[in-house]
């Protein structure tokens, strides 16, 4: 019996088997699928960057018909789970009222990965947005695991393969050629994910991955929206296999989350207006109050909602970057959030009706004329305009 009790701590205290990481030093220049610029690296010289938005913009000027160019629309969506029935219902909406633009780039963390894609390919996709945030429950996402064998033996709380079938039911040969297309007129699909052996946040460039005509490109597209959903402990973190000098490597991606809320561009990178007009509308799925609640004195009450409180504000300094980013660059910046006008009860995660409840909600506030913000919380005068 003794024996078997330490097996059983031993391996409680070994690792779930996974292949080396790549070296630090030659991470950020391996070639994913052999595409060189497959993803960008927010944290370091945005060089690489800059130049794959000047030969957007030359694409862009080569499909567009003569003349001035139309203005130039940036979409941010956030993180935030469930509520990212917000954005769907938003932009469904936004579709309904006849005004919503297309958008020369898209930016998703998180669930807002998840709804980039279709945001991205326009209203024909609005009904594949619509059924993804609303007609799914908890068990279309996770299947729990047995919470002692999950601590003692496991990576995470749940198995997200039911999340990975829903992706792969949407997320399909047509989309990526879809995606593919858009990319060479000049448009831009970027997926944030964060490298967890390098602590360093990742962004993804799914057009140059979708048109690189690699027969792993869409397993890879995949996996890049798992990761991006996948909240450190909760969810098993999603594994890249990646290759450096005929060695194979296994890189551990999880959650945009963990390193930002939402993102447009770096603060670093050389933004060239010219005479265009330009306006960049972020989504931030979640509120902008505080949730009042009453806090046991228990462990784990205290640490989740102090790590909730830590998410709230980080995702808002994450919109004040963005304001303040943009404010420099002259463009505009618009602003959507879940308002405290909307109070349906939330029962459990990734309820039917909560969901439903905030996809309506945001649709019908859409459809009617949204009213973007213009300016971050924390600024002394605060206006709206509805969507033009």
């Amino acid at each position: 019996m003794v024996l078997v009790l330490l097996a059983v701590l031993a391996a409680a205290c070994s690792a779930i088997s996974r292949l080396d990481a790549p070296p630090a030093e030659v991470t950020d220049q391996l070639p994913i699928l052999g595409v060189p610029n497959a993803r960008f690296w927010l944290d370091q010289n945005p060089d690489a960057l800059e130049a794959e938005g000047v030969l957007m913009a030359q694409r862009e000027a080569a499909a567009a018909p003569r003349g001035r160019l139309p203005t130039s629309n940036f979409l941010a969506i956030s993180g935030g789970s469930d509520n990212g029935a917000f954005a769907a219902g938003l932009l469904v909406g936004w579709t309904a009222s006849g005004q919503r633009p297309q958008f020369r780039a898209v930016t998703g963390i998180s669930a807002g990965a998840l709804a980039a894609p279709f945001a991205f390919l326009g209203p024909d996709y609005d009904p594949q947005l619509r059924e993804v945030f609303t007609s799914i429950a908890a068990p279309d996402i996770l299947t729990l695991r047995r919470l002692p064998l999950a601590l003692l033996f496991g990576e995470s709380l749940a198995d997200t393969a039911p999340l990975y079938r829903l992706i792969s039911r949407h997320v399909n040969e047509e989309m990526l050629a879809a995606i593919a297309r858009e990319y060479g007129r000049g448009r831009l699909l970027l997926i944030g994910t964060v490298n967890l052996d390098l602590q360093r946040p990742v962004v993804w460039n799914i057009g140059a991955i979708a048109a690189s005509g690699h027969p792993d490109a869409l397993n890879l597209f995949r996996r890049i929206l798992l990761a991006s959903a996948s909240i450190p402990g909760a969810f098993p973190p999603a594994l890249i296999d990646v290759e450096s000098n005929g060695q194979r490597y296994q890189e551990m991606h999880v959650d945009g989350g963990a390193a930002t809320q939402v993102f447009l561009y770096p603060p670093s990178l050389t933004f060239n207006r010219g005479s265009r007009e330009y306006i960049a509308y972020v989504i931030r799925n979640d509120r902008l109050d505080p949730e009042w609640a009453i806090t046991e004195r228990r462990l784990l009450t205290i640490s989740r909602r102090a790590l909730a409180t830590l998410v709230h504000f980080s995702g808002i300094n994450d919109l004040v970057r963005i304001f303040i980013t943009t404010r420099r660059d002259g463009v505009q910046f618009r602003l959507a959030y879940i308002d405290s006008g909307f109070q349906a009860e939330r029962p459990e995660a990734f309820d039917t009706a909560y969901m439903g409840a905030l996809f309506d909600h945001a649709y019908e506030r859409a459809r009617n004329g949204f009213p973007w913000r213009l300016l971050p919380p924390g600024f002394r005068r605060d206006a709206a305009i509805a969507a033009q």
